[in-house]
């Protein structure tokens, strides 16, 4: 039933984002959507009635030939037997789901529909209406007078809204807590990373790794000063390319071929997967009117991956082709090597394949480049995705933390104390070459993963395991190791498989040697632009 349903929500969601102005599948995909509601209902008596059978009788069941392809499942119902609840309370617990969707369902109508920007000048001169798919465009403009245009009015405008946001941020941590303990947890973090399977110390000691090299990110922010030639480095300076003028074209086709020798380490039966997907057409290339915008791979099991894209021939393209390529390839390797109940891969891996290929391509570029420009441009792309990866999402974290315990205190989360937090973090993380501009402490509110609690972590987490995973391959002893990873689905614990595959993430070392790739990339960057 639950792969029948899996179908039918993949389906209607995916022909939706063809066209997200056809009414036929809005209504597919809404329908779609109280069906899930009502199956979780339906079947929310099944882990208590497990429960209820004396544990003796259960290992003997266990032991059982019929239910040996559903011994983990099973375990894992009884590890969670402290927080499973009756019958009835775990249906009203179900059925109260759906209301406690409300402070997230609020902010993404108010910011994707009702939030509106106001009409900023271009690059030409042009009027422009800004919007959040713009922004970071407006950002990455070589004129300093847009981008700073842009910060002002994105954030001003978010100023606007600040109670309103504060509220549905903190309804938002409250229901999480308020499920949270009443499965008998001590926290919502706890409860989050319980049910991935996740030591909370793995938590803190990302957050403790990042904090002990901090200068590092202080020192990329000094050279960033030194290289865009300003007196002050703000806040909007932080996006656009350090090197420029540089232009570096990768057309379809040309990023494919890229992409499928870049990843020549991982092995001919890896590459001819992927040429496989290419061949028998997984992704849905181009941006078209009313097209989801973005990018993503999912799909249902049985069927294999699609993804799509919105490709542009730049260098961020390709990336994003690497990228969810990576996502596609682990779905369609867990899905041929695991039965369904154990082929989904936790969160906690999910972006490890993904970034791995993107550190395998960019390792591949910088090989074959040869002038320093476009070296230098290339090295400044990979510093940015540290920055915006490990250091910013590691930051999100900490005041995702700071939050959650307040409201685990009773404490209010005022709009001024979410800000005087967010201040704080962007001032220890930024260091002293960075002006704090005002209304960088609203970027809090334009955060949608801060939706889903103690989700943003794993975005650091998971680019550390990739570039000590991706460092293993190229050394030519890990790529057999990897595709065994890939192919884990979750039989075992996110923990577990990426130690099989030679990284262990309850131990600062994948995230110090992550670090230190990022302050190699810094030396060369330094090195190549001495005396300039």
């Amino acid at each position: 039933m639950e792969q029948r349903c899996e179908k039918l929500i993949v389906y209607a969601n995916q022909r939706l984002h063809e066209d997200m102005a056809n009414s036929t599948y809005q209504d597919f995909s809404d329908r779609t959507t109280r069906l899930s509601v009502q199956f979780s209902q339906a079947v929310s008596f099944l882990e208590p009635e497990i429960l209820s059978i004396p544990a003796e009788t259960l290992q003997r069941y266990l032991d059982e030939d019929v239910l040996i392809p559903y011994r983990r499942t099973l375990t894992e119902i009884v590890r969670n037997r402290a927080h499973v609840l009756s019958a009835q309370m775990e249906q009203l617990l179900s059925a109260a789901g759906e209301m406690a969707g409300s402070p997230s369902d609020i902010f993404s109508a108010f910011t994707n529909a009702d939030l509106k920007f106001p009409i900023i000048s271009d690059d030409k001169g042009r009027e422009t209406e800004l919007t959040e798919v713009r922004y970071i465009s407006f950002l990455k403009s070589p004129n300093r007078d847009v981008r700073k245009s842009a910060f002002q009015a994105l954030f001003s405008t978010y100023g606007s809204y600040r109670n309103m946001l504060a509220s549905t941020f903190s309804a938002n941590a409250k229901q999480a807590l308020f499920f949270a303990r009443a499965r008998g947890f001590q926290s919502t973090r706890a409860s989050a990373l319980f049910y991935n399977r996740i030591p909370e110390h793995v938590y803190d000691n990302l957050v403790e790794t990042v904090n002990a090299h901090l200068p590092l990110l202080h020192r990329y922010m000094s050279l960033r000063k030194r290289l865009l030639k300003v007196d002050a480095l703000h806040m909007y300076d932080l996006y656009v390319p350090m090197v420029p003028d540089v232009s570096m074209e990768y057309p379809f086709a040309e990023a494919k071929e890229t992409v499928l020798e870049s990843l020549a380490p991982l092995g001919r039966e890896y590459q001819a997967v992927l040429q496989a997907a290419f061949a028998e057409r997984w992704m849905d290339k181009y941006e078209n009117r009313g097209k989801r915008g973005g990018a993503y791979s999912w799909g249902a099991y049985g069927v294999h991956p699609y993804v799509l894209l919105n490709h542009k021939n730049d260098l961020s393209g390709i990336f994003t082709m690497a990228h969810e390529m990576g996502h596609a390839l682990h779905t369609y390797y867990s899905n041929q090597a695991q039965p369904y109940q154990y082929a989904g891969y936790r969160i906690f891996v999910a972006e490890v394949a993904s970034t791995c290929n993107e550190a395998l391509l960019i390792h591949h570029l910088l090989s074959k480049v040869e002038k320093k420009e476009e070296r230098l441009y290339l090295i400044n792309h990979f510093l940015e995705e540290f920055r915006t990866t490990v250091f910013r999402q590691t930051m999100f974290a900490e005041f995702e933390q700071k939050t959650h315990m307040l409201v685990a205190q009773g404490e209010p989360l005022t709009a001024d104390r979410l800000c005087e937090l967010y201040r704080n973090c962007n001032e220890r993380y930024f260091g002293p070459d960075v002006v704090l501009d005002t209304g960088i402490e609203m970027e809090w509110a334009r955060i949608p993963h801060f939706y889903t609690p103690f989700y943003v972590y794993q975005y650091a987490t998971g680019f550390s395991a990739a570039i000590a995973l991706s460092q293993r391959i190229l050394d030519a002893d890990g790529a057999e190791d990897y595709l065994r990873f890939l192919s884990g689905g979750c039989s075992q614990d996110p923990i577990d498989l990426l130690r099989g595959a030679g990284v262990d993430m309850t131990t600062p070392a994948p995230i110090e040697h992550a670090l230190g790739v990022f302050s190699s990339l810094l030396d060369q960057m330094e090195d190549s632009l001495s005396g300039q």
